[in-house]
C-alpha cells in the first residue's frame, strides 16, 4: 500500500529492470523480465535532494544504482603527462608543435592525451585559441 501510494505521489516511478546488471526486482511481468521501483526528480525534491545529481548517476551507469567510489588520479612526476600539463598551464600555453617537440608523440597522440587523458580522465579543461603569430594554441582553463 504504501508503494502504491508514492506511485500516485509521482515519487516513484516503475520501468523495466536490467537483471543482467543486477538490478533489483520489484515485480515481475510474467513473461521472463521484470519491473524495478526508481526514484522521479518529484520525489527526490520531497526528499531534498537535487534531482541532477542522481540524473547524472543513473544516465551513466544505465539504471538505477550506487554511485561508485571516485578515484583521484595522482600525477607522477617526470612523465610525458607532466610535461604536457607543465606545458598547458604556462601563461603564453603551447601550440602542437611544441607539444610533439617535447614529448615525442604523433599529432594525434597529442590531441589524445588532451581530449582523453586531459580532459575526461583528470577533469582539466583543455582550451584553445587562434593565434596569428603562433597558430592554434592550447592551455588549461577554468572549469565553466
Amino acid at each position: 500500500m504504501a508503494v502504491t501510494k508514492l506511485i500516485e505521489h509521482g515519487w516513484l516511478q516503475e520501468v523495466d529492470a536490467n537483471l543482467r546488471h543486477g538490478e533489483p526486482l520489484w515485480r515481475e511481468t510474467g513473461d521472463g523480465h521484470g519491473t524495478t521501483l526508481v526514484v522521479t526528480d518529484a520525489g527526490l525534491l520531497a526528499i531534498g535532494i537535487q534531482p541532477l545529481v542522481v540524473k547524472t548517476s543513473v544516465a551513466s551507469h544505465g539504471g538505477p544504482c550506487a554511485q561508485p567510489e571516485v578515484k583521484h588520479p595522482t600525477l607522477r612526476i617526470g612523465t610525458k603527462q607532466a610535461l604536457l600539463i607543465a606545458m598547458l598551464q604556462r601563461a603564453e600555453g603551447a601550440t602542437l608543435q611544441e607539444i610533439i617537440a617535447a614529448t615525442g608523440w604523433q599529432s594525434h597522440n597529442a590531441r589524445g592525451a588532451m581530449s582523453g587523458t586531459l580532459g575526461k580522465k583528470l577533469g582539466l579543461v583543455v582550451v584553445s585559441a587562434k593565434e596569428e603569430a603562433r597558430s592554434r594554441v592550447y592551455h588549461i582553463g577554468q572549469p565553466a
